[in-house]
């Protein structure tokens, strides 16, 4: 006589595929997607189908979310190789035979339009903790250098593009894991000097260095253009400071509480260039004042705490480091996006996670939260396990 078997019901078989999920996370990514929604509403009223799109590429970035911290974080880490060596390849294509698009040859024509410098904004955390988690236990200096030099090479090719936003994004994450590797103090310290100095020197000589005729040489004419638009807008208050202006009014005109809801006038009388993308800040700043930007960077912060609170419990070097990339990674995000539009960094395409309209930004941000959630999800189920052996 045949065994018959009762199969569970399909909630129960589904059941595990839900488990494990850090709800801290969770909750910190619906608040900062519930503001977006509001503020594209009100910012996008005369875009089309603006709203609904945002709202299409968060489900999107949702779901591959959920689909990659399905994935195991040693898992992932056999993609780190194959995914660098595909986004340096293909930013190698971008600079032989990529589309030009307003003076910037960012674009691969592959069947689609696609950007690969978008590529490296994961593919460059995830190569170098793939390196250091090889030499775990016996770190030298070389190894930092070869780290470097593997973060050099795509950052270098997409200024070349010129893109400096996201090479700058995909410097941040790199340098999150070589500082996370455990880079030395003194190694860390001689260039923020450096830096420091050089920003008071391009202050003090403001005058001289921003005069038309002057060589930055490092720096395309753009490049300079928006950094001495920075220390002084006024100097081309309808031109290239017209951004930085009309961003800091909207922002100050929100005062405490705000205009209040689809009542900002910078933003429907279309003063503010952007207002759905990398200005987005301004619009909800007017609309929802200082209240509204404290709620706004308590969100961020509470999303960053909770990703370095996973990156310091993670079990393996690789884990830890992943962790604590993607975390730095919302953290450049929202602390350039801010400071660009309140005046106090240049100008640069670096758009506010999940408050900017962007499907590429989206699905980047969506696969950074699904790595977060694998780490994290890994360790809830090793545990849950672990209690499970011992009771039985």
């Amino acid at each position: 006589m045949a065994a018959v078997f009762n199969q569970p019901p399909l909630a129960r078989r589904l059941l595990p595929v839900f488990q494990g999920y850090d709800a801290f996370l969770i909750l910190a990514v619906l608040l900062l997607c519930a503001a977006g929604l509001v503020t594209m509403y009100s910012s996008g009223y005369d875009h089309g189908t603006r709203f609904f799109d945002h709202a299409r590429n968060m489900m999107l970035a949702g779901g591959i979310m959920l689909v990659v911290a399905q994935v195991p974080p040693q898992r992932i880490m056999h993609f780190a190789v194959p995914l660098y060596l595909l986004g340096v390849g293909l930013l190698v294509a971008v600079a032989m035979f990529g589309l030009t698009k307003k003076g910037a040859t960012r674009w691969l024509n592959v069947g689609v339009v696609i950007q690969p410098s978008e590529i490296l904004k994961i593919a460059m955390p995830l190569m170098l903790a793939w390196w250091f988690q090889r030499r775990e236990g016996q770190l030298r200096a070389l190894d930092f250098v070869v780290a470097a030099a593997l973060l050099a090479v795509p950052v270098g090719l997409i200024m070349k593009q010129p893109d400096l936003g996201t090479a700058l994004l995909v410097m941040a994450a790199g340098l999150a894991v070589i500082f996370f590797a455990g880079l030395p103090w003194k190694l860390i310290v001689p260039p923020v000097i450096i830096g420091v100095i050089a920003i008071v020197l391009i202050v003090i000589y403001e005058p001289t260095l921003c005069a038309d005729g002057f060589d930055w040489r490092v720096l395309h004419d753009y490049q300079k253009q928006r950094v001495c638009t920075l220390l002084d807008p006024t100097k081309d208050p309808l031109g290239k400071g017209f951004h930085i202006i009309q961003g800091m009014i909207a922002i100050g005109s929100g005062g405490l509480n705000g205009k209040g809801f689809m009542q900002g006038t910078q933003t429907h009388l279309e003063f503010i260039p952007e207002r759905t993308t990398d200005f987005i800040f301004a619009a909800y700043s007017e609309e929802f004042g200082l209240m509204g930007n404290l709620f706004l960077v308590f969100c961020f912060v509470f999303l960053i705490f909770r990703g370095l609170m996973i990156a310091a419990s993670a079990p393996t070097l690789f884990s830890r480091l992943m962790a604590g990339a993607v975390s730095m990674i919302f953290f450049t995000y929202a602390f350039v996006n801010m400071g660009m539009v309140s005046g106090i960094l240049p100008v640069v395409g670096v758009p506010l996670p999940f408050i900017s309209y962007g499907g590429t930004a989206m699905v980047t941000l969506g696969l950074g939260l699904g790595i977060l959630m694998s780490i994290s999800r890994a360790k809830a189920l090793a545990i849950k396990n672990a209690e499970r052996m011992e009771i039985g």
